[in-house]
């Protein structure tokens, strides 16, 4: 994918929202839809394009194996992620199978909400939008942060997971400290969901403010 999809002439406001595995970033992302944000999430996408028949369903199933498959064609996500997290290179690609299709549904939805809706806030929720280089994609990064305790503690009462099975889960991720590095604001996500709740409402007053900097910008030029 080449330069931003988000043409800043157009005034619209793309915001990467990012975090790590059980970090509750699809809570994050359903309240900024709530304030009216339009959401592309990028786990739907995966989904759309591992469709049985799809490009992406045929090429994992050729390199992983059909027995990664449901009595209906369907792809077994957990057993799929058992194969690839604690394996780099299975991961890899896994990875490289399927971001590029996702990619570019991601361009033609923004394109389609550009048309529609030109001053439209955007929050596309990309879990590995810094490990796969694309934040100079977005106009701004928010991270939905909890700590690495944290996202283990939910990935065994959440998802049934022994403790190393969590930690393999969250070591085939970049930390969620790191991720702090290239972020433009913060949601920590470790406590209540009305304190979860004050900070959106904050970091939306900020991505409303950068939208109406965007179109100043536009209209001097």
């Amino acid at each position: 994918m080449e330069g931003n999809p988000c043409d800043r002439s157009d005034a619209m406001l793309n915001v990467g929202l990012t975090g790590g595995i059980a970090g509750g970033k699809s809570t994050v992302a359903k309240m900024f839809q709530d304030k009216s944000a339009f959401l592309i999430d990028f786990d739907v996408l995966v989904r759309s394009v591992q469709k049985p028949g799809a490009l992406a369903w045929e090429k994992i199933v050729e390199n992983f194996g059909s027995e990664i498959l449901r009595e209906d064609g369907t792809i077994n996500r957990e057993i799929l992620g058992d194969i690839v997290f604690g394996d780099k290179e299975k991961l890899e690609k896994l990875n490289e199978i399927v971001h590029p299709l996702v990619l570019e549904e991601w361009e033609r939805q923004i394109a389609d909400i550009k048309k529609k809706t030109p001053h439209a806030i955007i929050i596309s929720d990309i879990p590995l939008l810094i490990e796969v280089g694309k934040v100079d994609a977005v106009d701004m990064v928010v991270l939905v942060y909890v700590s690495p305790e944290e996202q283990v503690r939910r990935l065994v009462e959440r998802d049934g997971y022994s403790r190393e099975e969590a930690l393999v889960r969250l070591d085939s991720q970049m930390s969620i400290d790191e991720k702090l590095m290239y972020s433009d604001l913060v949601v920590d996500n470790g406590g209540s969901l009305d304190e979860t709740r004050k900070q959106v409402d904050d970091v939306w007053e900020r991505l409303l403010e950068r939208e109406k900097q965007i179109v100043n910008i536009g209209d001097s030029n």
